[in-house]
């Protein structure tokens, strides 16, 4: 039989091992082998692979065409699809020579070579993408627009891979060759993998087989929030937005999963643990789940030859003492023999192991290292084996990735963290992208984009994915609701539950009558998340879903969802799409049951307990006391998690508000909702007040300034879900300060909206400090309301662009009291200054502009002097950490020279050398003000030095200039500062 026969006759069996899986990664590795060996063009692959086309049409293509180009091109097909697919047990011994066997062909010039070793350049590039494009743009073959289309958000890491090699087959020779140089020194490098051709043994090959394919079963389709609709990672995935916990300096450009194992912004090497944070409904649980699917195809993670993935919510339930071989072959894949070996082998091996840990703050337990543990064959509970390891005292060697919501690590977590990566939901391209994945037909996701455009509070609120989801889910009622559009995360929540409701009941009440008609299934499930919520309880056993009362009916509204993991076929498991809505559920039965206690709404407010306290007392007095009875009998520690807490308060602050209260008018007494809305009131109320007399006295001359703690943007937050402008309007009456500072508070867009809904109410206007936080382009769009409120704006380190700037810009220009704006450390480059030079050039009072640290260059420096040439007010005028130059400097200098109103200037780190040094010195021959010039750390020799001496002759009122770390010798800076002691070195 033929080789052309074998590939027809096979053709369903080989479509479907190409396309099962759901990915493309199969088909085109085929592709690149078959490139490499001559079997297709590049025209014949672009033919193949059609963008939108399904993936089984795809393939189709892909047969048609071998078999039509011969028996040569089936041959190698027939091996290329051998290789890429060993298991599926292709087998011929006549189809011809293997794909490795024709490398030595064609390998005159750089670009033949380029294409003959393709398959292995994607696999070594895939982990690589960043630091392959930087040198490509440092050689000058790509430009900023060539990497953007690599790193397309949609792409995998071998796809991106693939699409760096076709850009490069296209830029010609010169760049081949530096893609080939950076492959053989990325090789030369090594990995433990590579390294002197070391294999493992075949009894630990053959459990890394079992292993990915078991992560990749378990990974393959969204686990959070999906519920059953079986949606596919690869198809819904959407890469948030990571950023490091600690400014590193060699990191530039945005984070990529690889650099969450990566070594970048290691800041202690001997610890093994690197932790994402984020905030619940983050994303953190998908993007471990993504990471998982990537190693489990070989993508990424490739140094480590085996990965061990644990939920902190499932192992809650483990009752038994376990030791660490048991952890891993129980909890994740129990190899089929030789078990003493292949633990063995993570035991010398620890470099090639991965562990990780999604939900630490989901965990029962506080993290501690009261209980060392060093013994990996000595058993112990699951949470102290878990923080052992953890800290390293267990397995030292292997890394660990553990996720977390921020507010669940501690100081005694921190001190053992390799690194922390912030994972900080989506960008507005993000949220873009995931719209139109979720949708299939583009009219509906344009609809549900445009949708957003007009509610900035919605578009703000989508930045959490969870969120986004839940607005992509319910898109009809979206669309529908006109001026009712969601504003808040209640909002976002009731527009699901309804959405859920009415998909799952035949005979749905429409109007505000939906939710009476399902109101025994809210209560029923809403005591399950309150109880569940009390204990720390996030998986739940089917008698306790009897004793809540839910029924089969209340399940399949999906709500609730099988956790399989621990659901046999004589016991099931439950837990709720997410743990945002167990607290959303938590909520509703505050508000609708009448089994709460009365104290149930004041204990749930109270801050004092809800910043450490761990004891269950102040909280048990919220369940009826046949409950209270029933921990007492276990004798349960429970640990009340603040966090959550906090969600369900807000969750009841909203679902009382003004706008809702038509919704439970036949679901629960008039009087019992407005006492409960009062109490809710009340609460705020106190808990601003214990804020404000926590203000210190100013010290003498200084102004009063209040430093808010997390706790304050909390009640912020609970205020603007309510949406009554007399409580916003009272809470800010009671607040007499000249500047608020919220630095390090976790502040993203949904904080920024509620931010501005209530600070707009101050009497007086304020300066407003959140630096260091998540506010970004969306948050600083949802910042704009009060900034009539604001004299100056202090946001540095927000990863804020050039496009938050331009909108921020067009309401400051017209805000009268709007004078200062300090942005050190966003991404803002040259295409911001014209909206600053506007700004200067328009506002005659501004006073100080602070842009350091972020990417403006020569370019940039002319624009803002055109602006500076008409300001007469501005005072403080820093550029530390730029790119400007002696063009640069000299166009400021230009601008500035006659200053009246110039005080303080810095140029720190600029590439100043002594052309601009020279034109700088004019502005202190010339200026009636500056006091201070800041040049350190530039270029400046003595030649410069000598212009800036004679400048000051001529400027008594000159405080200082300061010039350390630029190109003098010690015995220049000596002679120097003997000369002028205002010469700062």
């Amino acid at each position: 039989m033929s080789i052309q026969e074998i590939v027809l006759r096979q053709r369903t069996e080989i479509l479907h091992a190409l396309c099962s899986s759901g990915s493309a990664e199969h088909l085109e590795r085929v592709l690149d082998i078959l490139l490499s060996q001559g079997g297709l063009t590049f025209e014949d692959c672009q033919n193949i692979q059609v963008p939108g086309r399904a993936l089984y049409t795809n393939a189709r293509q892909l047969l048609d065409l071998v078999y039509i180009k011969g028996a040569d091109t089936c041959a190698l097909f027939y091996a290329a699809v051998q290789q890429v697919l060993p298991e599926a047990g292709f087998s011929f011994s006549e189809c011809g020579s293997n794909p490795e066997e024709k490398k030595e062909e064609y390998q005159s010039t750089c670009t033949q070579r380029l294409l003959t070793q393709r398959p292995s350049l994607v696999s070594k590039l895939q982990g690589c993408i960043e630091d392959a494009l930087k040198a490509l743009v440092i050689s000058g073959h790509f430009t900023s627009a060539d990497c953007d289309e690599v790193r397309l958000p949609i792409h995998t890491p071998s796809q991106q891979a693939r699409c760096l090699l076709n850009h490069v087959r296209s830029k010609g020779e010169s760049a081949a060759k530096v893609v080939l140089q950076y492959s053989q020194e990325k090789q030369e490098s090594g990995s433990p993998l590579n390294q002197d051709n070391w294999t493992p043994p075949k009894e630990v090959l053959k459990y890394q087989k079992k292993l990915s394919s078991s992560v990749s079963a378990q990974s393959c389709f969204l686990s959070t929030y999906g519920g059953t609709s079986h949606m596919s990672l690869d198809d819904i995935y959407t890469e948030g937005q990571l950023e490091l916990a600690n400014n590193c300096d060699n990191v530039h450009g945005p984070l990529g999963l690889k650099d969450i194992v990566g070594t970048a912004g290691t800041v202690n090497e001997e610890a093994d643990t690197v932790l994402v944070s984020g905030d619940a409904g983050g994303g953190k649980s998908t993007l471990l789940q993504r990471l998982h699917l990537l190693w489990a195809r070989g993508t990424a993670l490739q140094d480590f030859l085996l990965l061990f993935p644990f939920s902190c919510r499932k192992l809650n339930s483990e009752q038994q003492e376990l030791s660490v071989q048991e952890l891993l072959f129980q909890h994740c894949c129990w190899p089929d023999r030789e078990q003493e070996e292949i633990f063995q082998f993570i035991l010398d091996h620890p470099q090639l192991i991965l562990f990780t840990f999604d939900g630490l703050d989901e965990l029962k337990q506080d993290f501690s290292d009261e209980h060392r543990l060093c013994c990996p064959t000595q058993r112990a509970p699951v949470h102290i084996l878990l923080f052992n390891l953890i800290q390293g005292s267990l397995m030292k060697g292997v890394r660990k990735v553990v996720t977390s919501r921020p507010e669940a690590v501690s100081p005694v977590l921190k001190k053992n963290l390799r690194k922390e990566v912030l994972l900080q939901g989506f960008t507005p391209s993000g949220i873009e992208c995931f719209v139109r994945k979720h949708h299939c037909d583009p009219t509906v996701a344009a609809n549900v984009l445009e949708s957003l455009r007009t509610n900035t509070a919605l578009l703000g609120l989508c930045h959490s994915p969870v969120l986004c989801w839940i607005v992509s889910q319910c898109h009809k009622e979206l669309l529908g609701c006109g001026e009712g559009s969601p504003q808040t995360i209640t909002d976002v929540f009731l527009m699901i539950l309804q959405h859920f409701f009415q998909h799952q009941s035949s005979q749905s009440t429409m109007g505000s009558g939906w939710l009476h008609e399902h109101l025994n299934t809210v209560l029923h499930l809403g005591q399950l998340a309150f109880e569940g919520i009390e204990t720390s309880c996030y998986i739940f056993s089917g008698t306790a879903l009897e004793t809540c009362g839910v029924t089969d009916t209340d399940i399949c509204m999906g709500f609730l969802i099988q956790s399989r993991d621990l659901s046999s076929t004589l016991s099931r498991h439950f837990e709720f799409l997410h743990v945002i809505m167990q607290c959303f559920f938590a909520a509703l039965y505050i508000v609708l049951s009448k089994n709460t206690d009365r104290s149930t709404i004041p204990k749930l407010f109270e801050t004092q307990n809800m910043t450490g306290l761990r004891s269950s007392t102040c909280f048990r007095v919220c369940l009826p006391s046949t409950e209270q009875q029933e921990l007492a009998l276990k004798g349960e520690a429970t640990s009340v998690k603040t966090s959550n807490l906090q969600i369900t308060a807000t969750f009841v602050s909203g679902l009382l508000s003004q706008r809702h209260r038509s919704l439970w008018l036949h679901c629960c007494p008039s009087a019992v909702m407005e006492k409960r809305v009062k109490q809710v009131v009340k609460c705020l109320s106190k808990g601003m007040q214990k804020h404000f007399k926590s203000i210190p006295q100013p010290v003498e001359g200084e102004k009063q300034s209040m430093h808010a703690m997390p706790g304050f943007v909390w009640l912020i937050k609970c205020i603007y879900e309510m949406q009554e402008s007399r409580i916003a309007k009272d809470a800010m009456s009671k607040l007499e300060v000249d500047h608020l500072k919220l630095t390090y508070c976790n502040i993203g867009p949904v904080e920024c909206t509620a931010l501005a809904y209530v600070l707009q109410h101050l009497k007086n206007p304020v300066g407003l400090q959140l630096d260091n936080n998540s506010v970004g382009d969306v948050g600083v769009e949802q910042l704009l309301p009060c900034m009539p409120i604001c004299n100056s704006l202090y946001l540095r380190n927000n990863n804020i662009t050039d496009e938050g700037i331009r909108k921020l810009l067009a309401k400051g220009i017209q805000c009268d009291s709007f004078r200062k704006i300090a942005l050190f450390n966003n991404k803002l480059t040259d295409a911001c200054t014209q909206h600053f030079s506007h700004l200067l050039e328009t506002k005659q009072n501004f006073l100080s502009l602070r842009l350091g640290n972020n990417n403006i260059t020569e370019e940039g420096a002319k624009q803002l002097a055109e602006g500076l040439k008409y300001n007469h007010s501005l005072k403080y005028f820093g550029l530390w950490g730029n790119k400007i130059g002696d063009a640069g400097a000299e166009a400021l200098a230009s601008a500035l020279e006659n200053s009246t109103s110039l005080v303080w200037l810095s140029l720190v780190g600029n590439g100043v050398g002594s052309a601009g040094a020279c034109a700088l010195a004019n502005i202190i021959k010339n200026s009636t003000s500056l006091e201070e010039l800041w040049l350190t750390e530039n270029c400046i020799t003595s030649t410069g030095v000598e212009c800036l001496m004679q400048a000051l002759e001529h400027n008594p009122r000159m405080k200082s200039v300061w010039l350390r770390n630029n190109d003098l010798s010690l015995e220049e800076v000596e002679e120097l500062t003997q000369r002028e002691s205002r010469l700062i070195f």
